[in-house]
């Protein structure tokens, strides 16, 4: 259970905040001084402080400086009554996670606290690489014994005490935001906070205040001076995911400040200075938004001075039970459910799949399988459908989803039909294969369909009709009325 601690004199206030946020996963535990306060920080050792700014024993400002000094990981939010005050503008310089201002808007404050949380969790608990179970019992664990994943550690290993720029490349759900944690673990940043930005999730403007800040007035809704991350976290490490989603203006900007250390808020003219290690990731192929103008050249060249490539799971298909095992554990203890295990059946069906959604996909394969298990063993049919890759019983195979069928499950999948007596064996199979075929490629072009179509072979039209599963466009009739040209799958007549 996570705990927060409110730091404010005022009982009305300390008791309506726990009152709204307390919950089955959130204690929070109130003191009415700052010494009162850090004393709880040593004794609770909480996940999240709501400090205020103005205490009858000490000033909010001096108060946080200490309790950074007990912890330097535990997010410190502010509370203040002055909408204008320079306290909790300088506590956030000096790495406050937020501020707010009396009164406070409870519905905002949950979710800044759950952040916070969040937070404190990826600073606390390292990531560390698979043979360090037992020096880091509740570690996030990158796992696998693989070639690929043996130079995946020895890459880590070298760059995490080097302080350098590095991009991390991979697919969806291949554990980026893992090695970006565990080069930090490993950094001699790693007392220092870590923070995670996506890049992906933000608009453009709000991105850029995200990172850089903004002054009063700089834009509509700019009520108050905000810091940026890259203000907050000076000293620490920032992580930058999907860096390819990042707008030119931004980019400009994150060009600087890898160079110089420097940058301006939104709408300021002060040159801010800091330190902080930038690690970035992203799915996209950089060097081809390069080629066409939509990613800085120079600030590609300035990313990829050190890269990190993390490779998908169906090329290290060896590391799936030493994963599937850890999961079971992992799991089994976050949800207070023990499993021992999995039946031979359930693990040769998860070994079979081809997992596109990687690690992130079989984590949360495993996570429905122990909700849904009932004994000590998981069992096949306590596995999500979409791994499942043959028909169920009772079912017909028209009756399934053709996506939920993969290349590893063809062979199966024919015989199977064959013990049906289907008489459109060639149509099902063909659509099981075009289905897989378009997905790796769309996914390889992160979604483009001019470029899919592109390496296909095919025109945009024909994709965009596989794709809605319609018949091919370009598909005529023959003068006996039979369909010609259609696409691969459709059933012929001899």
């Amino acid at each position: 259970m996570a705990i927060l601690l409110v730091i404010d004199d005022e009982p009305n206030i300390a008791f309506t905040i726990g009152e709204t946020l307390a919950s089955a996963e959130l204690q929070v535990v109130t003191a009415a001084t700052a010494r009162q306060g850090m004393d709880a920080v040593v004794r609770r050792q909480p996940d999240v402080v709501l400090l205020d700014v103005r205490l009858p024993d000490m000033s909010g400002l001096d108060a946080f400086r200490q309790i950074h000094e007990i912890n330097p990981r535990v997010p410190v939010i502010i509370m203040t009554a002055f909408a204008t005050t320079d306290n909790a503008i300088e506590a956030m310089r000096r790495g406050a996670f937020d501020y707010f201002i009396k009164p406070v808007d409870l519905a905002s404050l949950r979710a800044v606290v759950q952040r916070a949380i969040d937070v404190h969790r990826l600073n606390t608990i390292p990531a560390v690489l698979d043979d360090e179970d037992e020096e880091f019992p509740d570690a996030d664990r990158i796992v696998g014994r693989s070639p690929a994943m043996q130079e995946v550690y020895k890459t880590i290993g070298r760059v995490a005490p080097q302080d350098i720029t590095v991009l991390l490349l991979g697919e969806s759900g291949t554990g980026k935001e893992l090695a970006a944690r565990a080069i930090h673990h490993y950094s001699r940043r790693a007392t220092r906070p870590l923070l995670t930005v996506n890049c992906a999730a933000l608009p453009e403007a709000l991105l850029e205040s995200e990172l850089f800040g903004h002054e009063r007035g700089a834009f509509t809704g700019a009520e108050q001076r905000h810091i940026g991350k890259f203000e907050q976290v000076n000293g620490g490490t920032i992580f930058l995911d999907e860096i390819g989603d990042m707008s030119p203006s931004t980019q400009a900007k994150a060009l600087r400040l890898l160079q110089q250390q420097e940058f301006e808020r939104v709408g300021g003219t002060e040159t801010i200075k800091t330190d902080v290690r930038v690690i970035t990731a992203t799915n996209k192929d950089l060097a081809a938004m390069v080629s066409r103008g939509e990613f800085r050249q120079d600030l590609f060249y300035r990313l990829n001075g050190f890269t990190l490539n993390l490779p998908p799971l169906r090329q290290r298909t060896e590391d799936i039970p030493l994963l599937i095992d850890y999961f079971i554990r992992s799991i089994g203890r976050e949800l207070s459910k023990p499993i021992r295990g999995m039946t031979d059946e359930a693990r040769a069906t998860l070994q079979s799949h081809d997992w596109p959604g990687n690690i992130r996909e079989l984590h949360s394969a495993i996570r429905y399988a122990v909700v849904h298990s009932t004994g000590d063993f998981i069992t096949e049919d306590q596995l999500p459908q979409s791994c499942r890759t043959a028909a169920l019983p009772g079912n017909s195979v028209e009756e399934q989803t053709v996506s939920t069928v993969t290349l590893p499950s063809i062979r199966k999948l024919v015989a199977e039909l064959l013990e049906r007596n289907c008489t459109d064996i060639y149509r099902q199979v063909s659509q099981a294969v075009d289905r897989a075929l378009l997905e790796e490629v769309l996914r390889a072009t992160s979604g483009n369909q001019v470029q899919a179509a592109e390496r296909l072979g095919i025109s945009r039209m024909t994709l965009r009709a596989k794709l809605r599963g319609a018949p091919n466009p370009q598909q005529t009739k023959s003068p006996s009325g039979e369909k010609t040209g259609g696409r691969p799958g459709a059933s012929q007549k001899n």
